[in-house]
């Protein structure tokens, strides 16, 4: 019986750093993950994939007002910039496995899904917006936002303003059916990319996109839980989950439960901004009937999988 394994892949791990953010290094980025990815299915996993895209939203945007100031062209709403990268990372993602499964004479396919994920309207989080998103503005610059957009704004301390959209929590993948379908005919999907597209359901059923940006690491984790996958993995830019990070006494956790897991985060062990949403992405996946979450970097994604390094969240 194959195993289903759900790998989150984060936005910023496409690019390595300031010098090679162009699309052609995001693509090398990617066939250096897809390379890991390959090896597990080699060795018989099922594998969905979910990635970010907070920095190519970015970059969506600020193109897009270039293009107004220069040529009155539109504006690029919050949740198509969601779905042009969803495609083309994507696409980057399926052309690196293809390439790399026909290296290794493996007989697989991968397709990607533009993903739309269910939120409340009714979410506090559309009352309280707290994600950053875009380029930084000066107050003259940001007032006009402000009053012809109607944008929530935030000073970011000596680098100006910036816009913040609402987080709220996915509670349903529109497509996840599809997902299923392909996953069974035994194609590697890439799914939920961004988070998702999020979208609210009116009263008649009807689906529109809002301005939102859904956490990936929680979508995941609910595509991962709908999937009844038996191993979800989180890659991000460490090795393994730290306590005391950056500070004496630091210390990799090989392996934790649920409970200690929640200790730590008491403890306030887990930045906000990094580490903690995985944490609770991986305890809200085991609490739903997972059996086991694994927090790693691409690099080390077979030694990990291989139990050799990574830290693995499991049930009490």
């Amino acid at each position: 019986m194959p195993r289903i394994a759900v790998i989150a892949i984060g936005g910023n791990s496409l690019i390595l750093d300031e010098l090679h953010k162009s699309v052609a290094d995001q693509y090398d980025a990617v066939v250096e993950t897809a390379r890991h990815i390959a090896s597990m299915v080699q060795e018989g996993y099922d594998v969905v994939i979910t990635h970010g895209n907070g920095p190519q939203v970015g970059f969506i945007l600020l193109r897009s007002e270039i293009a107004e100031k220069a040529a009155g062209l539109h504006p690029v709403p919050l949740d198509s910039c969601g779905a042009d990268t969803q495609g083309a990372i994507g696409y980057q993602i399926q052309q690196a496995l293809h390439n790399e499964f026909l290296k290794r004479g493996l007989a697989k396919k991968a397709v990607t899904i533009v993903t739309q994920v269910l939120v409340d309207r009714d979410d506090p989080a559309f009352k309280n917006p707290s994600k950053p998103v875009g380029s930084f503005y000066s107050k003259d610059e940001i007032d006009g936002k402000v009053t012809r957009d109607g944008w929530t704004v935030v000073e970011d301390a000596g680098r100006g303003w910036r816009r913040v959209v609402a987080s709220p929590m996915p509670i349903e993948i529109v497509e996840l059916d599809a997902v299923k379908n392909l996953v069974r005919a035994g194609f590697v999907v890439i799914a939920a990319g961004g988070g998702g597209i999020p979208v609210v359901r009116d009263n008649e059923g009807n689906l529109k996109g809002v301005a939102a940006v859904i956490d990936k690491d929680h979508a995941t984790s609910l595509l991962a839980t709908n999937l009844h996958a038996d191993l979800f993995v989180i890659s991000t830019a460490v090795e393994k989950v730290f306590i005391n990070y950056n500070k004496p006494g630091q210390k990799g956790i090989d392996r934790m439960t649920v409970s200690e897991a929640k200790a730590y985060m008491d403890q306030g062990q887990f930045a906000k901004g990094s580490m903690l949403p995985k944490v609770k992405a991986a305890i809200a996946f085991l609490e739903h009937g997972g059996n086991e979450a694994l927090i790693t970097n691409p690099e080390s994604l077979e030694r990990a999988i291989a139990g050799e390094t990574g830290t693995r969240i499991v049930r009490d």
